[in-house]
């Protein structure tokens, strides 16, 4: 029997959002987890803000790391697995980035071989003073951490695509020296599988790791040319997850949906618990998913300024821990018992060249043509054109019919397609 899927939720404190660690209230960060525990839920990933917890690169604050220790020794108690993410990095649309990486320190992210030796002391502390919790998952290197490296962010931090691997392969190392044999992983916003000029590439995320996790949010383009409703909108996690399989080495490596919500106003708050009924069931007919982790548990108070509007009310619960509808979709998701999907048969060929990826965005061939085959009834699934002929892949994974884009979309009027 394979595994169960595991069901969370991204931890956002209800009071003081991820500014809680300045002014940590332990009894506040119990209740909260009360409330996340109460709905059947089995894990929590959580999010030391960097800036806080190491403000000079040679100071990796104790007392910071105790605290963490602490939450995730409340979580245990209340029968949540933590996972811990470490280079934060990028939330809700705020970099946290510590002084001696910035302006008259300015120095890249992924290259510069002081702030890379500290990053990977970080990481091995942090994931150090975890290691002897039984309910600790592991670490993810870094919330998004791709952002940092390419437009449309204002202030990039170059990278070859070589040296992300290799920033990548050290940083994993260094959670791994901290905790040898737990699930450490990274993760990237979409840009990785949908933008050609995106460092961080598919094979990064598919093949380093433990696992590969993928974020879906619907307001990438999806659910503005599409809507709410629509196939692609409810089906964009699966497609997400189906499509990082292409590039794994492994047939069937694991895939954790990470962070996935229901973003207003493109997803109306009366609507939010459909939209999640729908892209929950809908990833659960992925083999291989190793887990759905919402995004997030409590509401960002509106007494804190300056956040996109959508961010205020993405939570399972309000700032009061008052349960949201949304939160008993996810409640009955973690309660309800899943049959294991099948082996998805048909295969839609994608490109295996990092400079083709927006063919699999919002609007590209690969993507519209996948869910043209969803529309019609299909299970897809993904494979690379540089594996489409390997019979032995395809066996593996169950894979007995491959198609192509212009197989599945009708030839624009007037011409073939390029």
């Amino acid at each position: 029997m394979p595994p169960a899927v595991r069901f969370g939720v991204n931890y956002t404190p209800s009071q003081g959002w991820f500014h809680h660690w300045l002014d940590f209230d332990l009894d506040s960060v119990r209740a909260d987890l009360d409330a996340i525990a109460a709905l059947g839920l089995d894990h929590i990933r959580v999010f030391p803000l960097w800036p806080y917890f190491q403000p000079n690169r040679a100071l990796i604050r104790p007392r910071a790391v105790e605290q963490l220790v602490a939450l995730a020794d409340a979580a245990a108690e209340r029968g949540l697995d933590t996972a811990v993410d470490g280079l934060q990095g990028h939330l809700s649309s705020f970099d946290f980035l510590p002084a001696w990486t910035r302006t008259w320190h300015r120095r890249n992210l992924f290259t510069d071989p002081d702030v890379t030796a500290g990053q990977a002391a970080y990481l091995r502390t942090l994931a150090a003073a975890l290691a002897d919790r039984p309910r600790f998952l592991g670490m993810t290197v870094g919330n998004e951490i791709n952002q940092f490296a390419a437009g449309p962010h204002p202030d990039p931090d170059p990278v070859t695509a070589d040296e992300a691997g290799r920033w990548l392969t050290r940083m994993l190392d260094a959670c791994a020296e901290g905790a040898p044999g737990r699930l450490h992983l990274h993760a990237s916003y979409d840009a990785a599988w949908y933008q050609d000029d995106q460092p961080f590439t598919p094979a990064h995320s598919a093949r380093l790791g433990a696992v590969t996790a993928v974020h879906s949010w619907v307001f990438n383009g999806t659910a503005q040319r599409h809507g709410r409703t629509s196939v692609p909108a409810e089906h964009h996690a699966a497609y997400l997850v189906e499509l990082a399989k292409a590039w794994a080495d492994d047939p069937h490596r694991p895939v954790w949906l990470q962070e996935v919500g229901a973003p207003a106003p493109l997803v109306p708050a009366e609507h939010a618990a459909a939209f999640a009924e729908a892209t929950i069931g809908n990833a659960l007919d992925c083999p291989d998913l190793w887990g759905i982790t919402w995004w997030c548990s409590h509401d960002v108070s509106r007494t804190l300024a300056d956040f996109p509007e959508l961010e205020y009310s993405l939570g399972l619960f309000t700032g009061e821990r008052r349960p949201k509808d949304i939160a008993r979709v996810l409640a009955d998701a973690a309660r309800g018992s899943h049959r294991a999907p099948a082996a998805r048969r048909t295969a839609l060929v994608v490109p295996a060249a990092p400079d083709r990826r927006s063919r699999c965005a919002p609007g590209g061939d690969v993507f519209d043509a996948y869910f043209r085959l969803v529309a019609d009834g299909a299970r897809p699934a993904t494979v690379l054109d540089t594996r489409a002929d390997d019979q032995d892949h395809l066996a593996a994974r169950g894979i007995t019919d491959v198609v192509t884009p212009d197989q599945v979309l009708p030839v624009p009027q007037g011409g073939t397609r390029s």
